[in-house]
């Protein structure tokens, strides 16, 4: 029996586009929200469903919590009811902190830490042997082989970082009879009152016994030892004093290693934490890379002699650059007679290893080397130029201490099954799931690990279900594409458990290829059967069919769209008339093969030999240039790697000299018939509302101009700078020309509310003042592409980029919107659409990742004629794809697998689409043939 509550009423939503939106959604349903770009499905979806929803949860809580809020503004409607919690999980790639993996995201690590913690077998981190508990005798033993007439302090651990005032702990090492404890480092008299910060982590170690080596203190030191165990609960500092510093060393009964004297604390999860001190590689404090000068940067032409200026980083006209490098060059020529004339690529092996190295010893007198003197300046200089400038010769490379593993010595020396931390976060999540399901323990371990095991295996299982199996756990979740974000996420929300949610989800099949669209669609099922209400906006054909019920939002795109066009189950939907979506769903409408396809030039290609980064399989890759290309596979198949590890990077250096460093491989032929690379991806132009399409386009500026050179503007003196709203005379001061004021969530992501002055409008009184055809500049930033297109039709530096960003379908988008509202289908069109505006050379090549990211069918009919004629003007354009309508129109399809992970990285085909359709071994192939019969 249905209820009132088994539905989300929604009366009047007016948000952005929506026209006044009536309608019933019903509850633990799979609903999707099609319709084409601009429709109103996010102002639905997100703007105002999931809005609202957040909204009401801050006014649930405890006045007290509220009081650390801000007041969420309540969206453009006049009643929700039947709202469950909402969860929204969107395309945007997760965060930008390099701290961030697969394992931590999807709180797997946290498990792993635990399990380490609770049943992890302890290894010496020098020789590798397994460290056992050590008596004090043997601790004894060990001090007394510290050279005689050394100072050591002996000290008890009472406090490790942990916060807090610990005015009781500091009360009872005093009535214990200590009058010294070390706090943070210092040694204080605490027999006088100590203040310590009640929200700093601190550490505490009672001194116990100050001494100084010599044959006769056997007695007084093993009594010292014993009380600092006791004390220190099985724990002792020694602390000994070496060159005027003082060095410590932990010694332990619990854990020993008896060959090399090196002693471990009791495990515990944070000792396993990247993000925790306690756990961190001191070297590179849990990042697992350094910026560090790279070779290739510093000497980019090896032809080049040392007298013509083969050392590049040397070129900078700075006083103190030239005194260190006329220096360096004079000792060079003194070790190496006769070699500053010879090109850098001919010198002797050793000889070039010692010029940017140094010799270390190797000869009677040491020549420092360029790199060890560039870190020299580097570390002492205090110019901020200088050191930017040094920069620009430095890429991130691994950490030499930990190897890239995050972990200090002692937290990589503990296994489970053989493996530790750092090993098993290094596999991919199908190679993680079979370490863990043959993993086996015995007594109290067993007992211990089940349930922690338990929950590591459900989580990989519902990351392999979503397509992700190929993912390893410590790759970083900045190099995550928005759909492998997204769908991580989902893994997590899934793995939670909840029950009675509003999820609301951004394209989820984004990213995933046509094979394992059916694996998500059952983990949308069975979010839903777990008993919440799925909300998926999506254009993919399979996951609207499998929705329980369709809202098709239309007719068209900004102000023509904004309306419920059809609503219904998939048969309702069917039958229905109006709807675009319909129509390619009867297949009435669809997007055709081509008429032709353009020809391959052998002797016009460029070639990838040997490429081997990630899971490639040495493969050579030949792409033909003036073509529309194609590059396909299974997610994980390794389709990112060559085009953009290997391709691009090695591109970008070669033209631009990045300092990005390309994937593993031999080299590539035919750089020379390429002279500009464009990557146009899916990431943000820009993470704040002061960024949006108008100045990322650039065609703010000349809007600006149009307006300083109005009558009125020219009387008063303003010049296009009063019209930017980062300049302080013309904008808003009370929210500095956002037009929205940050609000600090605390426990929540930040969110933003309208400025209360300017009422959005990011300008002062004054220059709202100036006009242009009855229009202020704020009015101006508030048009939808199509409406400022017909208003400025007679600015041809204006028409023309706003009738780019109408062929890529964004003419409903403002020009106003900020950038960090975008997804990252939109931002991809709009560095698309610059590219457009721009003239072409005919020699580029553009690289795309999925631009069809968010587009209805009819968008991507749209997209097709944008690409093609990209490459009519004799440009190459490469597109990474899954959509079978775009990759059927290809003139050529590389086809990479057949699998993700390990057991992909091959080329598997290469061809027309019809070749390719004829491969037995290429998934692609499969799903491409029924769409090309």
């Amino acid at each position: 029996m249905e209820t009132e509550n088994s539905y989300i009423s929604i009366r009047g939503a007016r948000v952005h586009n929506l026209k006044n939106v009536d309608i019933d959604i019903p509850r633990d349903r799979l609903i999707v929200i099609t319709g084409v770009s601009g429709s109103g499905k996010s102002s639905l979806a997100f703007d105002t469903i999931f809005a609202e929803g957040q909204r009401r949860y801050i006014e649930s809580l405890s006045t007290y919590a509220r009081q650390f809020l801000e007041q969420l503004e309540k969206p453009d409607v006049d009643l929700i009811e039947g709202l469950p919690p909402t969860v929204a999980i969107e395309q945007r790639t997760i965060a930008t902190n390099p701290r961030s993996t697969v394992a931590t995201t999807s709180e797997i690590y946290d498990y792993l830490r635990l399990l380490y913690a609770r049943i992890g077998t302890p290894h010496c981190h020098k020789c590798e042997q397994e460290v056992s508990r050590q008596s004090v005798d043997e601790i004894v033993d060990k001090v007394m082989q510290i050279p005689l007439g050394t100072r050591i302090m002996l000290l008890a651990p009472i406090i490790k970082g942990k916060k807090g005032e610990h005015r009781e702990v500091l009360e009872a090492v005093r009535k214990d009879g200590f009058v010294r404890a070390r706090i943070d480092g210092v040694l204080l008299d605490i027999t006088q009152p100590i203040k310590l910060s009640r929200y700093k982590t601190h550490d505490i170690e009672a001194l116990v016994d100050r001494l100084v080596i010599k044959e006769d203190i056997g007695a007084r030191l093993y009594d010292s030892i014993q009380t600092c165990l006791e004390v220190g609960e099985g724990m002792m500092v020694l602390s000994q004093e070496k060159m005027r510093a003082w060095h410590d060393a932990l010694f332990s009964q619990r854990y020993a290693c008896k060959q090399c004297g090196v002693s471990l604390e009791e495990l515990a999860p944070r000792l396993f934490s990247f993000n925790s001190p306690y756990g961190a590689c001191p070297a590179c404090e849990g990042l697992g890379s350094r910026m560090e000068f790279d070779p290739e940067l510093i000497i980019p032409d090896k032809a080049l002699s040392l007298r013509r200026g083969a050392v590049r980083v040397w070129e900078e006209d700075s006083s103190r650059i030239n005194r260190r490098y006329a220096s360096l060059l004079k000792d060079f020529s003194e070790k190496f007679p006769a070699q500053l004339d010879v090109p850098f690529k001919k010198l002797p092996k050793g000889t070039r290893e010692a010029l940017l190295y140094g010799t270390n010893g190797a000869t009677k007198k040491d020549f420092e080397g360029i790199i060890p003197t560039l870190r020299d300046l580097y570390d002492k200089t205090e110019r901020k130029g200088i050191r930017r400038y040094l920069e620009s010769y430095m890429s991130e490379r691994p950490c030499e201490a930990c190897n890239g593993a995050r972990l200090r010595p002692e937290a990589l020396a503990v296994r489970v099954g053989k493996k530790t931390i750092s090993e098993l976060t290094s596999m991919h999540v199908e190679r993680a799931i079979k370490f863990f399901r043959g993993l086996s323990f015995t007594g109290e371990k067993e007992l211990i690990a089940r349930e922690i095991l338990k929950e590591v295996i459900g989580r990989l299982q519902f990351l392999l279900n979503l397509g992700l199996g190929y993912l390893a756990l410590d790759r970083t979740s900045t190099t995550l594409s928005g759909g492998e974000s997204q769908r991580l996420r989902l893994a997590s929300q899934v793995g939670s458990g909840l029950v009675g949610v509003c999820y609301v989800l951004d394209e989820p099949t984004m990213g995933l290829h046509a094979r394992d669209g059916e694996m998500l669609i059952q983990t949308l099922k069975s979010l839903r059967d777990q008993g919440n209400t799925v909300i998926v906006v999506e254009h993919d054909e399979e996951t609207i069919r499998n929705a329980d019920e369709i809202i098709d939002l239309g007719p068209g795109a900004g102000e023509n769209g904004g309306r419920i066009v059809s609503h219904g189950t998939l048969a309702n939907v069917l039958e229905g008339t109006g709807s675009l979506t319909a129509s390619y769903l009867r297949r009435e409408l669809e997007i055709n093969l081509p008429t032709r396809r353009r020809k391959m030039d052998p002797r016009h290609t460029i070639v990838i030999k040997n490429g081997r980064e990630n899971n490639l399989k040495s493969i050579d890759a030949e792409f033909p240039l003036g073509v529309f290309c194609c590059v396909t596979g299974v997610s994980g198949s390794g389709k990112s790697t060559l085009v953009d590890q290997i391709l691009h990077r090695a591109l970008s250096r070669a033209i631009y000299g990045s300092k990005l460093k390309p994937g593993a491989h031999d080299c590539i032929i035919g750089i020379e018939k390429i002279d500009k690379v464009i990557e146009i991806d899916q990431s943000p132009i820009g993470r704040t509302p002061r960024s949006n399409p108008a100045t990322y386009t650039k065609v703010f500026t000349h809007v600006r101009q149009v307006f300083a050179q109005t009558k009125e503007a020219r009387l008063r003196g303003y010049g296009p700078g009063r019209f930017s709203f980062n300049v302080k005379t013309g904008r808003c001061l009370d929210c500095q020309g956002q037009g929205t004021k940050k609000l600090e969530m605390h426990f929540l992501p930040d969110t933003y509310a309208t400025c209360d002055q300017c009422k959005g409008k990011r300008y002062n009184k004054e220059t709202l003042e100036i006009l242009y055809k009855d229009k202020t500049i704020a009015d101006v930033l508030a048009m939808t592409v199509d409406e400022a297109h017909k208003f400025f039709r007679n600015i041809p530096n204006v028409e023309r980029t706003l009738r780019t960003l109408r062929d890529v379908g964004l003419g409903y988008m403002t020009l106003g919107q900020p950038s960090n509202t975008l997804s990252g289908g939109e931002a991809q069109r709009v560095k698309l659409s610059t590219e457009l505006a721009k003239y072409p050379t005919g020699k580029t090549l553009y690289i795309l990742d999925e631009p069809t990211v968010g587009l209805h069918f009819a968008d991507i009919q749209n997209l097709l004629k944008i690409l093609n004629r990209l490459v009519d003007m004799g440009n190459t354009v490469i597109v990474i794809e899954h959509h079978l309508d775009v990759i059927k129109q290809a003139d050529y399809i590389m086809d990479l697998g057949p699998e993700g992970g390990d057991a992909g990285g091959e080329l598997v085909v290469a061809g027309t689409p019809e070749q390719v359709a004829k491969n037995k071994r290429s998934h692609t192939g499969r799903a491409l043939k029924k769409h090309l019969a």
